[in-house]
């Protein structure tokens, strides 16, 4: 890396954002699944199994180089964030939903995502011997620290001061886009000569793996029969990823900024493609309103009841 700065600054900069993530959950939110148990294993498949299938296929597809093609898996196994509540609110998805799927899947990630990360370092990685690019055991376990520490913390001051917590939602979450918005454009800006050569192919791969995450999320589940507003949670659960972990891990402990670059393009387009999408989803919810054949979906998700169950 050119900077030591950003090495340094990337880990607080996620500290801030899975802080901002603790202070929104409880720990009802970790037991709430046992409530929708199909919606969530849908969703939780889609993101360990369906997408990293999906990113292998576009990496190959594409072509792209194998730095890149690293990060593009590193994007895909990293787990949904806080956004996903909010887009998920704005489109009439499941929030409480979203916010268990986003709370189980920041723990599960921290073992999912070295794997997957490891598994595309040894089929794409470049060929400097084994163990000179990785995530190791020791790293794992930094991955726990700057992840889950955060979390435990946020979730502490919620259930010490939960007025306070609600308080300091907005300014954590204002505060921490604007800290990771500055050194992301910082490592790569100091190094965009290595990066700039692939970049047409890179965004094309960033765009497609978001538009597919979001339309994946949302009809798989519909198909295996979960009710609209849980597979809208699931949509953008899936769809939005924290592209924050995966340029985390990609600059302080892959120390490449090449490998954080299909993360820092997918922030692009994730909310554009996001909205577009809740916008598409939305109109089509309103359509089956009107049509008598799928009122009792609207109804059922309406009364309160668990509309998983439909």
């Amino acid at each position: 890396m050119n900077s030591g700065f950003v090495a340094v600054a990337l880990p607080i900069a996620l500290g801030v954002i899975m802080f901002g993530l603790g202070l929104s959950l409880t720990p009802a939110d970790f037991t709430r699944v046992a409530g929708q148990p199909k919606a969530v294993l849908i969703a939780l498949a889609c993101q360990m199994v369906v997408l990293p299938l999906v990113a292998f296929g576009l990496v190959t597809l594409l072509d792209l180089a194998p730095l890149a093609a690293i990060g593009l898996m590193l994007l895909a196994a990293s787990p949904g964030g806080a956004t996903a509540n909010l887009f998920s609110h704005l489109f009439r998805g499941d929030v409480a939903l979203n916010v268990s799927l986003t709370a189980v899947n920041s723990i599960i990630s921290v073992v999912t995502v070295p794997l997957i990360t490891n598994a595309a370092i040894d089929h794409f990685g470049p060929d400097d011997g084994p163990g000179s690019l990785g995530v190791q055991f020791g790293k794992a376990v930094q991955v726990f620290a700057m992840v889950l520490i955060p979390v435990a913390i946020g979730m502490t001051v919620r259930a010490v001061g939960p007025a306070f917590a609600d308080r300091m939602d907005r300014p954590v979450r204002i505060a921490s886009a604007l800290l990771l918005v500055f050194v992301v454009l910082g490592a790569v800006l100091s190094n965009r000569s290595d990066i700039t050569g692939d970049l047409p192919r890179i965004g094309a791969a960033a765009a497609l793996l978001c538009a597919i995450s979001l339309t994946v999320g949302y009809w798989l589940p519909r198909l295996l029969g979960v009710a609209d507003r849980q597979a809208v949670a699931c949509s953008m659960e899936v769809g939005i990823h924290n592209s924050a972990i995966a340029i985390t891990i990609a600059i302080s402990i892959l120390d490449s900024t090449e490998i954080a670059v299909p993360a820092a393009v997918y922030a692009v387009f994730m909310s554009p493609f996001a909205a577009a999408f809740g916008w598409l989803i939305s109109r089509r919810l309103r359509m089956n309103a009107d049509n008598p054949q799928q009122n009792y979906d609207v109804r059922y998700d309406r009364s309160g009841t668990r509309s998983d169950r439909t």
